[in-house]
């Protein structure tokens, strides 16, 4: 006689711990590229905010100053939101 298959249990889904996201906008330069431009507006950003999550490019442009090509990346950064701690 075969033996009835057990029922698997199912997992209720964990919820999820509430937080909450900065979002602040800041602009990145360089002089190579709009995606170093990016690179380093997310860099230089690391390194005064913690828990950076998301960077959305919004708008890309460039300065000229002389002879010189600016590359510039506008850029949403989002990051977790910890209070005055």
């Amino acid at each position: 006689m075969a033996k009835k298959a057990k029922p698997k249990a199912t997992k209720k889904p964990r919820a999820a711990i509430p937080a909450v996201y900065k979002v602040i906008e800041i602009v990145g330069t360089s002089r190579t590229s709009w995606a170093d431009a990016a690179k380093n507006g997310i860099e230089s950003a690391s390194k005064s905010l913690r828990d950076l999550r998301v960077a959305e490019v919004e708008k890309l442009d460039a300065k000229v100053e002389g002879s010189t090509l600016i590359y510039r990346a506008k850029l949403k950064v989002s990051f977790k939101y910890h209070g005055d701690d």
